[in-house]
């Protein structure tokens, strides 16, 4: 096996997808848990924690997405991974949208964030775009399990 065949393997959730979506969707799922955690850690004054947590998971998810596009260009893409589906290929397609358009969202708010922490906090802006990026990630996951439903279990 090759170093990348692995990716394309049978799954772990026993559904008809590869390895690299079931381990996608997996972190996808555990991610707003991942981030309330570091939300705990700001309630609880604990900021340098809530900050370091916090650009942490922000670098794995990039890492987890630029893994999850890699499996999609060479997995054969949408289209591929419709074939198995007994769901309408545009509904699916209209969900796929829909989620990309929401971690695409999500993803422009938390870099912002990220970078601008320091003129939010002088503003006292950073708790509620702190708290639109939650609902974002929390929607990033939720439609991407959706996602993954409508291609693999449905």
């Amino acid at each position: 096996m090759s170093n990348m065949e692995y990716m394309f393997q049978q799954g772990f959730f026993g559904t008809r997808a590869p390895f690299f979506m079931d381990l996608v969707t997996l972190i996808v799922a555990l991610l707003p848990l991942l981030v309330a955690v570091a939300i705990y850690f700001a309630r609880k004054k604990s900021y340098k924690l809530h900050a370091f947590s916090q650009v942490f998971i922000y670098i794995f998810s990039v890492i987890v997405v630029s893994y999850f596009e890699f499996g999609v260009r060479f997995g054969g893409g949408f289209n591929l991974f419709m074939q198995g589906s007994s769901i309408s290929h545009n509904y699916a397609f209209a969900v796929l949208m829909f989620h990309i358009a929401i971690a695409i969202i999500t993803l422009i708010i938390w870099t912002v964030t990220i970078i601008m922490v320091k003129k939010q906090l002088a503003t006292n802006t950073h708790k509620k775009v702190g708290m639109m990026t939650f609902a974002g990630v929390v929607m990033t996951s939720l439609t991407g399990i959706w996602v993954y439903a409508l291609l693999f279990v449905y």
